[in-house]
């Protein structure tokens, strides 16, 4: 889930801190990639287009084709993509899994119903909601990515939750992900839709953390205050307060505690032993691996022990397989371009003149330059 409508509150709040963007504008960008999330979508993307890639024995291959060609997409595209894989589940997790659980019985039973009426729409629907990532899907996705030459990490703990580490030491622009907790656990950018197909022609969605807190004039502890207000994985929140209640709420009180004490507690029900304050601590201080052990490379690919893997193993095309690895080599002959604001300081702050105030300094430029010429031309003439 991430943050319950943190994007629409941004977009009402802090409209500035949400731009845009082409897949190209990304070029020579070092990304964090939220893998988990990405393994899910591809299985449920390949469902959702009525196709089940398998092996002959009837392995799901989905997630393999859809990390190799969208990995290949995004480095001939100048993007250099750091795959995060989730660790084990934070302790506090445990009642949204719960949850889960609750809502995969839920549709196993729809799933019953549906298939005994031939409903074929709510078949498919109920299927993608029974979708599970399996730990063989994981191991196979690194033991792809490994032959690529594409790094990985393995998070001790949430990917999120890493991914803004390595936003923090500077070692990754952004983190790509649909959650919206990256940004509370403290990633700088966040983008969403990266992993869109090309053939959706998604606009990818740039999420800037510190024009956010600007606009809404927050300072990060009072955001990850409003986002436990808004609604989070790890503890539950406040009855009846929406995005725009929470806003005021922090505006007026700056933090949850002050919220409380000040709130009409008959109206807005307060979870029992609520623990608001283990969930604020994880987002402060998660379980992660300190980004500063990380020194990224993105080595040449293993052609050979990607055909064997790839074809021997999980029964691909290995004529369209060699095609697109010749893509993947040139791919990675070009990646030693980097951007030109590389050489730059970039503040984000692009400073623009009216026109006016523009065409008056121009016409005075020019005015002082008519008159130097003139000066010359009457020395030259003595």
């Amino acid at each position: 889930m991430g943050i319950k409508n943190l994007s629409k509150a941004l977009q009402d709040f802090a409209p500035s801190s949400i731009k845009s963007f082409e897949f190209k504008n990304f070029f020579g960008r070092i990304v964090a990639i939220d893998a988990s999330m990405c393994l899910y979508q591809f299985l449920i993307a390949i469902r959702q287009e009525g196709m089940t890639l398998q092996t002959e024995d009837g392995e799901t291959t989905s997630h393999l084709n859809g990390f190799f060609y969208r990995t290949i997409r995004m480095m001939e595209a100048g993007i250099k993509p750091v795959y995060v894989f989730d660790g084990k589940p934070p302790e506090l997790k445990a009642h949204e899994l719960d949850k889960r659980t609750e809502r995969r019985a839920d549709a196993e039973a729809s799933l019953k119903e549906a298939i005994a009426k031939g409903d074929t729409e709510s078949i498919e629907k109920f299927e993608r909601r029974l979708v599970r990532v399996t730990k063989e899907q994981n191991d196979d996705c690194k033991k792809l990515l490994s032959l690529m030459g594409v790094p990985y990490v393995d998070a001790p703990c949430e990917a999120e939750a890493q991914c803004a580490e390595l936003c923090k030491k500077d070692k990754v622009f952004a983190t790509a992900t649909e959650d919206m907790d990256a940004l509370t656990f403290g990633s700088s950018i966040l983008l969403r839709h990266l992993l869109a197909p090309e053939s959706k022609k998604i606009p990818i969605k740039e999420f800037n953390l510190n024009a956010a807190l600007k606009e809404m004039q927050f300072t990060m502890d009072q955001f990850i205050d409003y986002c436990i207000i808004l609604g989070c994985d790890y503890t539950p929140s406040i009855h009846g307060i929406g995005p725009k209640k929470a806003y005021d709420l922090i505006k007026t009180y700056k933090n949850i505690e002050t919220i409380i004490k000040n709130i009409d507690l008959e109206k807005y029900k307060v979870p029992e032993n609520w623990n608001f304050k283990v969930a604020r601590d994880l987002f402060i201080t998660p379980e992660v691996t300190d980004g500063n052990e990380f020194n990224f490379r993105w080595t040449t690919p293993d052609v050979e022990g990607i055909i064997s893997f790839m074809c021997g193993e999980k029964n691909f095309n290995e004529q369209r397989l060699r095609a697109s690895l010749e893509r993947l080599k040139k791919a990675k002959q070009n990646s030693s371009q980097v951007r030109i604001d590389s050489f730059f300081k970039v503040t984000g702050v692009v400073t623009t003149l009216p026109s006016a105030k523009k065409r008056k300094l121009e016409e005075e430029k020019a005015s002082k330059g008519a008159g130097k010429k003139s000066k010359t031309n009457t020395k030259s003439k003595k």
